[in-house]
């Protein structure tokens, strides 16, 4: 138990997670202080964050283990499949059949179905079960760089009509601008800052963190300034946590049995596993607030995500502790 707890921590399911569900609560309680009508600057200041948090991350990223990467093409083209198309097919199927025509919780499922897979915690629960750990950093960091092209394309082409809409081409600009230049700049000042980046770690992971929570704040509390919850039942959030769990195992399950079926390695396996069934909040985060100006709707739409959140780092840590243990002993 004390070393699940461990990589509990290792993986962000400490603090953090506690604070999410503060601001959550500061939200209800609050709810003036996250508005446009705030005397706080709030949007100004997340906005100008996460371009720097982008920046960053691409600082961290190495061009030559992006190039040494891409030998491995299957896998690679396993784990982007299942991340950006097995995921929503599987929640368009299921919405076909038990789908709430109008719903912003099942428009806010099928959003986190469609983002791309995180980085930090996919690399280390890999890591923590003996995986395939290149190609965990590779396919974790394309990922998040094709997710801003990918999953804008799956919420216009795949829900045209429904009541949330939005400009493709303004989106995609927007994005370029907050997010993929930012990365780019920060990837080609790798060589000069990644020093300053490896010395000031935890200070950047406070500050990526510090943003989540301010977007969750504001999203949540524009949402409870306006009653967006008050059809909601807390018996039918419960039972969107059990779904988000069974979703969870169904997806592990699905990237297990189609890397046997292709014969991988049990190290690639744990790769597609991992970093397949990964949802990134800090992107859902981040690409949402572009995507779905409406702040009242946004908190809708996040709520999903966030306790796929929390479960994938529960039961994904529980999950990859076993494996590593069952390698240890073969």
């Amino acid at each position: 138990m004390a070393s699940i707890r461990e990589n509990l921590r290792r993986v962000g399911m400490n603090n953090f997670f506690f604070l999410l569900i503060a601001m959550i609560l500061l939200a209800k309680l609050f709810p003036f202080w996250g508005t446009e009508n705030s005397p706080l600057p709030l949007k100004t200041i997340t906005g100008a964050g996460i371009s720097f948090i982008f920046f960053f991350y691409g600082v961290k990223l190495s061009p030559q283990k992006l190039k040494e990467g891409l030998s491995n093409w299957k896998l690679h083209l396993v784990v982007q499949s299942t991340t950006f198309l097995v995921f929503p097919l599987v929640v368009l199927f299921f919405y076909a059949f038990f789908g709430e025509e109008g719903s912003y919780l099942w428009l806010g499922t099928f959003y986190l179905a469609a983002l791309p897979s995180t980085v930090s915690s996919s690399v280390v629960m890999v890591s923590i079960a003996g995986g395939n750990l290149p190609a965990a950093i590779f396919n974790a960091s394309i990922s998040s760089m094709v997710g801003i092209f990918i999953t804008p394309l799956w919420m216009d082409v795949m829900l045209p009509e429904n009541a949330v809409s939005f400009d493709l081409t303004d989106t995609f600009i927007k994005l370029s601008l907050q997010v993929l230049f930012p990365v780019i700049i920060g990837l080609l000042l790798h060589a000069r800052l990644i020093g300053f980046v490896n010395r000031h770690q935890k200070a950047l992971k406070n500050f990526d963190q510090g943003i989540i929570l301010l977007i969750v704040f504001t999203a949540f509390a524009e949402s409870f300034a306006e009653d967006m919850f008050a059809g909601h039942s807390s018996g039918e959030l419960i039972g969107l946590g059990a779904l988000m769990l069974v979703f969870f195992g169904l997806m592990l399950a699905l990237m297990y049995y189609i890397s046997k079926g292709l014969k991988f390695s049990r190290a690639d396996t744990i790769t597609v596993m991992f970093c397949g069934s990964k949802k990134s909040l800090v992107q859902g985060a981040v690409m949402g607030r572009v995507m779905f100006p409406d702040p009242v709707i946004f908190g809708i739409i996040l709520l999903p995500l966030m306790i796929y959140h929390a479960l994938q780092l529960m039961a994904g840590s529980a999950l990859a502790q076993r494996m590593g243990e069952k390698a240890g002993k073969l």
